[in-house]
């Protein structure tokens, strides 16, 4: 969660994506106990101060800097939710969803979350707050669609179905020998099909 801006200069998206790019790399490389604001600061290249105005946390900085990687080019807006058909929508996210997950770099990043879930439990609950919970709201509301349209059973527990969806996507990368991009975009499309989000 951003801190709040007071008066004064427009802030620069190019300082907010170098912050938020140190802070997710240095997550990554050292865990939430290995990383502080002081050293995502250095790694930006801008002030403590700068980091300060923006986020009031290190986990609130840190909460964003993993939703910029998990959520971009891959969470649908509200507008499409409501819109869009549910298999359109899967569709037309499917490639990059299958690249983003098969980086090594979500597979770093998974690995981290899942232990600050234990060690770092503030973290999560930040993340879980601001990101988790409206993105599964936007999941719920997709597979209402789907239950109205006739893909996804009309008793289905739809929490459940999203925490499968969720789920296999962490146990699938985190194997010893995880799927490459082309791996991953198989693997999605069975994953929605038995959810009956993508066509058979």
């Amino acid at each position: 969660m951003t801190a709040a801006r007071g008066r004064g200069r427009p802030r620069d998206p190019e300082t907010d994506a170098a912050i938020l790019r140190a802070a997710l790399e240095l997550f990554i490389e050292r865990g939430v106990e290995g990383t502080s604001i002081e050293q995502i600061a250095k790694r930006a290249g801008v002030g403590k101060l700068t980091v300060y105005r923006r986020w009031t946390t290190k986990e609130d900085l840190i909460a964003q800097a993993v939703e910029q990687l998990v959520s971009a080019d891959m969470v649908p807006t509200p507008a499409e939710v409501r819109a869009l058909a549910p298999q359109d929508i899967i569709e037309a996210g499917l490639k990059t969803a299958a690249e983003t997950t098969a980086s090594p770099a979500f597979r770093a990043l998974v690995a981290r979350m899942m232990g600050a879930a234990v060690s770092h439990p503030q973290l999560m609950a930040v993340y879980w707050r601001h990101h988790v919970l409206p993105r599964r709201e936007l999941a719920t509301a997709m597979l209402r669609r789907a239950q109205q349209d006739g893909t996804v059973a009309e008793d289905a527990d739809l929490d459940v179905l999203i925490d499968m969806m969720a789920g296999a996507v962490t146990w699938r990368v985190l194997q010893p020998d995880p799927p490459d991009a082309d791996g991953m975009l198989g693997y999605l499309k069975s994953v929605y099909r038995q959810i009956g989000l993508y066509p058979r």
